[in-house]
């Protein structure tokens, strides 16, 4: 197994914002970030709103409505009485 040493690099973690989508963002900085004349702050907002962006776009899809017991029952009780109906003025 092979073992580098002498390489260091800044990370940024940022939490989700939707744990059903990930945990956590990870974000790598390059060597440049740091003499960008960018703040630390600009660069964990902007990290932050990277990963807000990624869980609205690529969320769970919606969930579709599905027909519960009680639905179904009134639903199969509504067709049968109509089939009833229709049987008994012909």
């Amino acid at each position: 197994m092979a073992l580098v040493k002498g390489i260091s690099r800044r990370v940024i973690v940022v939490e989700s914002p939707d744990p059903h989508i990930f945990e956590q963002a990870i974000f790598i900085l390059s060597n440049d970030a740091a003499g960008g004349g960018v703040s630390s702050q600009q660069v964990v907002e902007q990290a932050v709103r990277i990963a807000k962006s990624y869980a609205r776009t690529h969320g769970a899809p919606p969930r579709r409505r599905r027909l519960t017991t009680w639905m179904a029952a009134l639903l199969g009780g509504g067709v049968i009485g109509l089939l009833w109906l229709v049987l008994t003025l012909v």
